[in-house]
């Protein structure tokens, strides 16, 4: 029982003491941060980043939105060339093309069955 209550005693003056320079650690960790942040070079590398952003935002939503297009067409196993209609049209497309696939498939095996 005693070994608990030194250990419990041991914890609290560890939280307390590590509190307290926690604390004083973050705010100095936090005005170095505030003092780099606010420094004129810092805010003009800033500026710089925004307006390139700015520039070039429309470019890579394009790229990555046509991109994102071509690769669902490849998984769903639609062709990119269409890129908008319904979704009855494209599934039965996929559905012609696989029962293509088995006749044709069926065709092959009885023929070479056959020889």
């Amino acid at each position: 029982m005693r070994g608990k209550i030194l250990f419990l005693t041991g914890i609290g003056v560890g939280y307390v003491l590590g509190a307290k320079a926690g604390r004083e650690r973050y705010n100095q960790i936090k005005r170095t941060a505030d003092r780099l942040w606010s420094d004129p070079r810092v805010q003009q590398r800033v500026d710089q980043v925004e307006d390139f952003v700015k520039e070039k935002g429309p470019e890579v939503a394009e790229f990555v939105g046509d991109n994102a297009k071509k690769l669902a067409s490849q998984v769903t196993g639609r062709g990119s060339s269409s890129t908008s209609g319904s979704s009855r049209s494209g599934s039965g497309t996929a559905a012609k093309t696989t029962r293509s696939t088995k006749s044709s498939t069926a065709k092959g095996s009885s023929s070479s069955s056959s020889s």
